[in-house]
């Protein structure tokens, strides 16, 4: 019997070799019709026997599919025969309608490409940007969907008749290939030197001449697929450290480039888990334990365990480490902390006083990308940073919103995101809203990715933190508030919500992983803002996407010095023992343990009058602080350079045979909520240290404690309310050591547990969870957003 189908197709359908793909299937199945993409994924018209279409479907949903296609739903309707049609063909975009199809990520070079690469016969031998429909760029070129050639940087660029003659050809692998050229038509590489001036046009000189240098010891500035590398030879200590001095990142562990799986296997240990992730189309930086004896420079990562290490995943990597290149450090190309360069001007600008040289090219980045990294918790891959190769892939989640939101995300870690439908769209890695340059390019990335998918909010999620940066440009949005100059424009109607940060931790991983929730939410960071106006950190909750309830937390303890704190353990380790020992307390008995960590006995004085006097001081409950305070106590560091530098040191130096932990106890406070009481930890660590007990005995038994606590307070809250399923997020648990004794206390203890995975545990997660709760509660009128009970 012959029939007509409409097929509807939305996901990760668009530049992925979706319509050639659609071609084949129905030519061999001598169906005719048509394909097309559109705004919403692509559509297909059928007609043929109803069962060779039903097999056309079947195998377009596995076996037949692109290698990069994620089809997220396929729906089918009947249609009227189409009289006389002959063929099935493939038509032109179609550009109306509203944009929620996938707009694919970045991939590393495929097998297919790398073996015509180093192909003498094939006319793309050594071209630096070979590419096809399985691999290559497509984030950071696309400018506006759908996702094809004029709407993308390679605009700039007219196809040879060779690239065309792919291009064209339905049959080949570079059909609608956007970014297809070649070494005649396409995107051209250069040398300069730290000035900019030009030294080398030739590509294969251009490569060589970098390999030396960079074999030399120099630095070089390669730019990349989302914006610029800074490399340097990882086994050249002194070149490393130049490289540290110069970017102005002396602390910060730096991620590494190798030529092969075989070298990465040399200098750290790879699971099969991990090397599946290493070579998959993502290609992140992926955390791998480290090997005694590895030659890597001392310099590359100090103070942690582990070695970032990713493998090439562009043409132009491939190129350079075929010249006897082994491994290079290959970080961000900024300054640090400002957000990562593009632009080729801005390079020699920026950095001419760190690169010794330059490795430009002329396809212009539209959207700066940084590198994915990933670590492994309970044997399952968890990402740290969520960018290249990842976004902007969306997350599908229960609630249909009928409203388009903007979610602010967090002030540290930056993300945002954005609901349209049951789509919800999440952004890369921004950074650190602090820094003025990283803050002006959240606003621009926030109006190209709304643009991109034509989002205009008429509901805005934001933390309830009054003075982040990211809350207050989110209550711009409000009526008449908003500014031209912040290219936002005046929204009148737009609803604001504000939601309690551990609360948008917790919600993160609901929905993600997709359930209704209620679930018992452990929430563990440095800090959060509490709808009882102290600093959250350490937080039981019972939540769902529609409310939560403070069922208990870290007994409060009083942190002097603001801001200051995060960055100097001095303060949370006065304010911990001086809540410790009470009147027992004195400066001068303690000043064996607090000398080692500030010698200023003044500073020391004024934080303890701070705390005494209340002046300047806060209440918090914050788990990320006592990490410091601990961290500082064992010696390890008396500031923080980067973000959890010394909580990572205290993970790096704990026993792993060691099962004990230390004292702790569960009080109920007056409002019937739980307080973690860790003042005999801390005056049991305080002796153990005076006593020079072995310090990576010390540091797993203060792991283990706040594992066990954490355990006891899950614990009471299933007796309390039912509740089997635990969800874990906030910083705290980027720590593997903690957070893989956690899940298996909970999971020997029945208890379902969830955590981030898709997404950081981190504040860059914070985005989802605000996103999440205003899709469920956004049309309400009156929006509980927050509950202290």
């Amino acid at each position: 019997m012959i029939t007509r189908k409409k097929i509807l197709i939305t996901g990760q359908v668009q530049g992925v070799g979706f319509r050639p793909a659609v071609h084949r299937l129905a030519s061999q199945l001598k169906l005719t019709g048509f394909v097309h993409n559109d705004t919403k994924g692509v559509t297909i018209e059928l007609q043929g026997e109803e069962e060779k279409i039903a097999e056309f479907l079947k195998r377009l949903n596995g076996q037949d599919a692109p290698p990069l296609a994620q089809i997220h739903s396929c729906m089918a309707f009947d249609l009227a025969i189409v009289e006389n049609e002959k063929e099935f063909v493939i038509k032109s975009s179609e550009s109306a309608g509203t944009p929620t199809s996938r707009v694919t990520a970045d991939f590393a070079t495929c097998g297919d490409c790398l073996r015509e690469l180093f192909d003498k016969k094939d006319f793309r031998y050594r071209y630096p940007f070979i590419n096809c429909t399985n691999c290559g760029p497509r984030y950071s070129i696309i400018k506006t969907i759908p996702y094809d050639r004029p709407n993308t940087t390679m605009s700039a660029f007219a196809m040879c008749e060779k690239c065309a003659g792919q291009y064209h050809n339905v049959a080949d692998r570079r059909f609608h290939a956007q970014p297809v050229a070649c070494g005649k038509c396409g995107p051209k590489i250069w040398l300069t030197d730290n000035n900019g001036n030009t030294i080398l046009t030739d590509t294969d000189k251009v490569i060589s001449q970098t390999a030396r240098l960079l074999r030399e010891g120099k630095i070089v500035g390669i730019k990349g697929i989302g914006g610029f590398h800074l490399a340097v030879n990882a086994f050249n200590d002194e070149a490393v450290k130049q490289l540290r001095e110069r970017k102005r990142r002396e602390h910060k562990p730096f991620a590494m480039m190798a030529d092969s799986i075989e070298t990465i296997k040399q200098n750290a240990d790879v699971s099969k888990e991990a090397q599946e992730l290493l070579e998959s189309p993502q290609s992140p930086i992926v955390l791998l334990p480290k090997k005694p004896g590895s030659a890597i420079a001392a310099s590359v990562a100090e103070g942690v365990n582990t070695f970032g290490f990713m493998l090439c995943y562009a043409p132009l990597h491939h190129l350079l480490f075929a010249e006897g290149l082994k491994v290079l450090v290959m970080t961000s190309g900024n300054i640090s902390d400002e957000p990562l360069i593009c632009k080729n001007d801005e390079a020699v600008n920026r950095l001419g006083n760190v690169a010794d040289a330059f490795l430009m090219h002329d396809r212009e980045i539209y959207r700066r990308v940084d590198d994915s990294i990933v670590h492994f918790i309970d044997g399952r891959p968890a990402l740290l940073r969520r960018a290249r190769g990842y976004v902007p892939t969306p997350v599908v989640i229960k609630q249909t919103s009928t409203q388009d939101i903007f979610a602010a995300g967090s002030d540290l870690k930056n993300t945002f995101s954005f609901v349209k439908g049951n789509q919800l769209i999440c952004s890369e890695h921004i950074g650190d809203l602090e820094d003025a340059e990283v803050y002006h390019h959240y606003i621009k990335s926030i109006e190209h990715l709304r643009g991109l998918f034509e989002v205009w909010p008429k509901v805005v999620a934001c933390d309830l933190h009054p003075a982040y940066l990211s809350s207050q440009y989110a209550r711009m949005w409000h009526g008449l508030g908003a500014r031209e100059d912040t290219a936002i424009l005046a929204v009148p109607q737009v609803k604001i919500i504000e939601v309690q940060h551990h609360w948008a931790h917790i919600a993160s991983v609901i929905s993600e992983h997709g359930i209704d929730g209620p679930v018992i939410g452990l929430a563990c960071d440095g800090t959060g803002f509490g709808t009882d106006g102290a600093i959250w950190g350490c937080e039981c909750l019972i939540a769902s996407l529609d409310d939560f309830e403070r069922f208990g937390h870290l007994a409060y303890y009083p942190l002097a010095g603001g801001d200051a704190a995060s960055k100097e353990p001095i303060r949370p380790a006065i304010a911990l023992l001086m809540q410790a020992y009470e009147k027992e307390f004195d400066l001068k008995k303690f000043g064996w343990l607090l000398d080692k960590i500030e010698p200023d006995k003044t500073k020391q004085k004024i934080i303890c009058e701070q705390i005494g006097k209340n002046v300047n001081t806060v209440q918090t409950s914050s788990l990320g602080r006592v990490f410091d305070a601990v961290s500082a106590m064992l010696g390890l560091g008396n500031y923080n350079h980067f973000e959890a530098q010394l909580p990572i040191a205290l993970e790096a130096i704990a026993a792993d045979d060691c099962e004990q932990h230390y004292d702790f106890e569960l009080a109920e406070l007056t409002d019937k909520q739980l307080a973690l009481d860790l003042r005999m930890m801390i005056k049991q660590i305080e002796a153990e240290i005076s006593e020079d007990k072995d310090h990576a005995i010390i540091s797993a038994k203060f792991h283990n404690t706040v594992a066990v606590a954490l355990l006891a307070m899950a614990e009471q809250a299933r007796k309390n309310t039912k509740l089997k399923t635990v969800a874990l997020s906030g910083g705290v648990f980027c720590n593997r050591f903690l957070t893989e004794r956690l899940v298996r206390l909970l999971k020997k203890d029945n208890f379902t547990v969830l955590y981030n995975r898709d997404f950081p545990a981190n504040d860059g997660c914070v985005s989802i969870g605000q996103a999440a709760i205003a899709a469920k509660i956004g049309s309400r009128d009156s929006s509980p957003v927050s509950r202290s009970q």
